[in-house]
């Protein structure tokens, strides 16, 4: 438990007093944020806010990773590595498109798909990798078997070896795509997308824990336990990740002083995939980012409307900017899918614990 606890107040201390420096940084150089012309006109007063600031959430939640481990004197475990390793390659995506825009001062970045081509490729290897490196139980980091809260009977290496395997790249890729996407979409006000993540971060804390608490070593096939591997260092990898987004949020709250960019919304979903992923959660995501889930819900649904209808269901998508259309103040939205970002991962953690309670001893 110390080392959970001094992961989470380094990154926290990391980010909270580094990210001041990076914003020096970065108006030095001239690194803003390009506003489009065609969203909400309260946005054009945040035109030259310097953007890029997930690098300070990436550099923050690794030191606060290996600083825990330094200081406890343990070793690093194959999964956190693996899910770093997926943040930091995706982080270097949205670094690329973040850098774009701003030198060729346009709200274009990557084409499509360049972008998608890069994540495709970081998430790839991430796939590849977390079926690799057994623990002394022969237990690799991540399962062919879909999961939602442990591992259903669905594996697809049912298909067979080779079919297997690509179905399970396909679907982790889709994972990892509909995660790092749904938070770039909920990044459009100040703060929204840090602190909607600080929730589920935490929500992962907690399923660390307890499935390092109660997990099944030698392996059983008792409901009443996991045998997820590494899931205590896990834990701390996501303590780590909530504190950077909270020392984050300081600074990046309305009025934000730095925005997370294209850099800190890849990798912050890339990192909650790859928890989802090694913890064998991978369905129970879609309710813990429940308001992930809804704001690009609405993104799809206002184009398959104006496609087939010619007709907007909303004034504009994502959803945070239809309010903001209707007349709600930013920080009001704001607020308001916090509470909603929250209740989501009441949900999925109760769930997650009933789960428990009624399975077989």
């Amino acid at each position: 438990m110390r080392s959970v606890l001094v992961a989470n107040a380094v990154a926290l201390a990391v980010a909270l007093f580094g990210t001041p420096l990076y914003i020096r940084f970065l108006v030095k150089r001239g690194y803003g944020q390009f506003i489009r012309d065609d969203g909400p006109t309260t946005h054009h007063t945040k035109r030259g806010t310097p953007t890029m600031g997930g690098a300070v959430i990436i550099a923050a939640t690794v030191i606060g990773y290996l600083l825990a481990h330094t200081v406890t004197i343990t070793p690093l475990s194959p999964s956190s590595l693996l899910v770093l390793f997926l943040m930091c390659g995706l982080g270097i995506v949205g670094w690329l498109d973040d850098y774009i825009k701003i030198s060729k001062a346009r709200s274009l970045g990557l084409r499509s798909w360049q972008k998608l081509g890069l994540q495709l490729l970081v998430g790839t290897v991430f796939a590849l990798l977390v079926l690799q490196f057994p623990n002394t139980d022969g237990i690799t980091p991540g399962s062919t078997a879909i999961s939602f809260v442990r591992e259903t009977p669905l594996d697809l290496m049912a298909l067979g070896p080779i079919l297997g395997l690509f179905a399970f790249v396909v679907w982790i890729n889709l994972m990892i795509a509909g995660t790092s996407n749904g938070v770039n979409l909920t990044d459009g006000l100040d703060g929204l997308a840090t602190g909607a993540a600080i929730f589920v971060a935490g929500a992962y804390v907690i399923i660390g824990i307890w499935q390092f608490n109660q997990n099944c070593h030698p392996v059983t096939t008792s409901l009443k336990c996991y045998s997820t591997p590494h899931a205590h260092d896990i834990a701390i990898l996501a303590a780590a990740l909530m504190g950077s987004c909270i020392g984050f949020l300081w600074w990046n709250g309305s009025p934000a002083k730095i925005f997370m960019g294209d850099t800190g919304s890849l990798a912050l979903g890339g990192a909650l995939a790859g928890l989802a992923i090694v913890t064998r959660t991978e369905l129970l995501i879609v309710i813990l980012g429940g308001l992930f889930v809804a704001i690009t819900l609405s993104v799809i649904i206002q184009v398959a409307s104006f496609k087939l209808t010619r007709k907007r269901v909303f004034r504009m998508a994502p959803l945070q900017h239809h309010f903001e259309l209707v007349g709600w103040n930013e920080v009001t939205i704001v607020i308001r899918f916090w509470i909603v970002a929250g209740l989501c991962v009441g949900f999925g953690l109760g769930i997650f614990y009933a789960e428990w309670m009624v399975g077989g001893a």
